[in-house]
């Protein structure tokens, strides 16, 4: 038995004997339910996409990644909405509360980005700020190796960009074994969200109502798009230089240092150098992957003064 398989096997039984996590109640706690009644819905040619649309202004388009949603940006939507901002914050395809549609390639990357594409354009904007983090890279790069001329500004978050700065938690191989730990996350969605969140912020306890709004969509079974980003993009990812090197966007970096899946100072020079980032752009922070839950000011503050 080959130690990929040895290792997934592992996974899955790990799974079975975890509890479920729970921890206090924060004073101003949102649910779930109160956020999903805020999102509106567009049919795209795939499936219905549920997206954040608020304000007027300047529009501010928020990308999550992988297993997450926009319940991500929760805690910064309405503050950038006050700063002058039309606020944008999609559920990918697969993940939150857009649809799951069977199949494989389907969500792709290539496709990700023309569903974004697409709502872009349905909502008649030609133009935008741009934020993504983490497998949103991914859909960003490919969206603008498709139109590089829709994005005005560009944020970074700890986000996939070049293979040297990607060191991928878990992969997996197309078949049962894969299958099995999908069928984790379906089951053990707890005990998965509590350690994705120990390990990808400092210090820094998730409420239940929080951790409900990243457990609910797994829940419902809405794993296909994440078994797709497991067996392909783990592996190897594509060469965005070219991509990179073409683009005249103003761009910031907003990093978390302590980040051991997405790291900075192995690709830092190589992005700083192709996408031509001012130093004043770059903002290296004592945090961890998941800046939107530990560092939310930091970054209200440097998106909003960024982006217009």
């Amino acid at each position: 038995m080959n130690k990929l398989v040895l290792f997934s096997i592992l996974i899955a039984f790990s799974l079975l004997s975890c509890k479920a996590y729970q921890v206090e109640t924060k004073p101003n706690d949102m649910s779930y339910s109160e956020f999903t009644n805020t999102q509106k819905k567009w049919q795209s040619p795939d499936g219905t996409i549920a997206y954040i649309d608020k304000g007027q202004g300047q529009p501010l388009l928020l990308l999550h990644g992988i297993p997450t949603s926009s319940w991500l940006y929760r805690k910064m939507i309405d503050p950038l909405v006050a700063q002058g901002y039309r606020v944008i914050a999609p559920d990918m395809l697969g993940f939150g509360n857009s649809d799951h549609p069977k199949g494989y390639d389907i969500y792709d990357k290539t496709q990700h980005a023309k569903r974004i594409l697409g709502l872009m354009e349905h909502l008649n904007i030609t133009t935008w700020s741009h934020v993504m983090h983490d497998a949103g890279g991914l859909w960003t790069w490919e969206l603008l190796k498709i139109a590089p001329n829709k994005v005005s500004h560009l944020t970074i978050l700890n986000t996939i960009i070049y293979t040297q700065g990607f060191c991928p938690p878990l992969q997996i191989k197309k078949g049962l074994i894969g299958k099995v730990v999908m069928w984790g996350y379906r089951t053990k969605t707890n005990m998965m969200i509590k350690k994705l969140f120990e390990n990808g912020t400092n210090d820094h306890p998730m409420s239940k109502a929080e951790i409900e709004g990243f457990t609910k969509p797994l829940r419902k079974g809405k794993t296909d798009a994440l078994y797709k980003f497991f067996t392909t993009n783990t592996k190897s990812i594509p060469d965005y230089r070219p991509v990179l090197k073409s683009l005249s966007i103003p761009t910031q970096v907003i990093w978390g240092m302590d980040d051991e899946i997405l790291l900075w100072d192995k690709q830092n020079k190589e992005v700083i150098k192709d996408l031509n980032i001012k130093e004043i752009d770059i903002h290296i922070l004592k945090k961890n992957h998941f800046l939107q839950e530990e560092a939310t000011d930091d970054l209200i503050n440097f998106i909003g003064k960024f982006s217009k």
